[in-house]
């Protein structure tokens, strides 16, 4: 069992749990497609990252889905290459809850910017997700990102966030 002492403690940094709607990973079936949804994000404090949560708004059957984090370049809207992954067994009993994808050995930087991005080549997740408006973004410190498997451009928008925390150890 690990312990830490007080100063180590896993805290949010980054969150925006609001969920009124759903994004995709994955593929239904008879598509031969996947489906990748991500999120961007600035770093408000710097430490090292001990996991990133996401709501589970749906999960079709149990099987493995991976969250690369990457630098991201706001300007140019590129990702970098992949610096973390994790990989997570989603259950379908996992559905309506916060799934934690563990990540160690990474420090993040004060005012940095990074992504993380998720896909399954199994499994079919609905992932909670808050759309906003173009006046009431529901998360203003980043952008959704959805793509397909091969599209590295994908699409980006301010007006939806995956429902997410950013956990670290100062």
């Amino acid at each position: 069992m690990e312990t830490y002492d007080s100063k180590s403690q896993l805290h949010a940094v980054v969150e925006q749990t609001s969920n009124n709607t759903t994004s995709w990973i994955g593929h239904r079936l008879g598509e031969t497609v996947n489906r990748i949804s991500g999120q961007t994000f600035i770093c408000p404090e710097e430490g090292d990252l001990g996991r990133i949560e996401i709501f589970s708004a749906y999960v079709n059957k149990n099987g493995p889905v991976e969250l690369t984090m990457h630098l991201f370049n706001r300007t140019d809207k590129t990702w970098g290459p992949v610096i973390a992954s994790s990989t997570v067994e989603f259950k379908r009993n996992e559905t309506g809850k916060w799934i934690a994808f563990p990540i160690a050995d990474l420090h993040l930087h004060k005012n940095g910017s990074y992504g993380f991005r998720l896909k399954s080549e199994d499994v079919l997740a609905g992932l909670g997700e808050a759309a906003g408006s173009y006046d009431h973004l529901p998360y203003a410190g980043g952008q959704e990102w959805y793509g397909k498997a091969g599209d590295q451009a994908g699409n980006y928008y301010s007006f939806l966030s995956l429902a997410f925390k950013v956990e670290m150890r100062a």
